[in-house]
């Protein structure tokens, strides 16, 4: 099987939109000034992200540790059966989040109320 010119132009352009998708894709997120966790729904607090601070959350469902360290938050510590959530790590982004779905607990980063979280405008 023999390449002609058409072909080359085609892989090209496949290539040139490929990374231009990654580009697109890979971009950072705004980091995030506050927790906020909820439980079953229900807002359990809010925290800024700034200071170092452990939560103990106890529920019907079970208990977890979750900390704040150097403008970070991850869940140090679950008694749920997988303990997922212990190994999704740190997040520092506005948007993220850490779930534990066993004990009906999410901690997520957001930005503070005054700041613009708008990405993209549809019209």
């Amino acid at each position: 099987m023999k390449m002609n010119k058409r072909d080359f132009i085609a892989i090209a352009v496949v290539l040139v939109l490929s990374a231009a998708g990654f580009l697109f894709l890979n971009t950072k997120h705004a980091q995030g000034s506050r927790v906020v966790i909820t439980v079953g729904g229900s807002e359990y607090g809010t925290y800024p992200l700034a200071s170092d601070k452990v939560i103990e959350i106890k529920s019907e469902n079970g208990s977890n540790t979750v900390a704040i360290e150097n403008g970070s938050v991850y869940m140090k510590d679950a008694d749920c059966p997988d303990r997922y959530c212990v190994k999704q790590g740190r997040i520092t982004d506005s948007g993220d989040s850490v779930i534990c779905l066993p004990h009906k607990l999410v901690v997520e980063v957001c930005a503070s109320d005054g700041e613009n979280t708008i990405d993209a405008v549809a019209k």
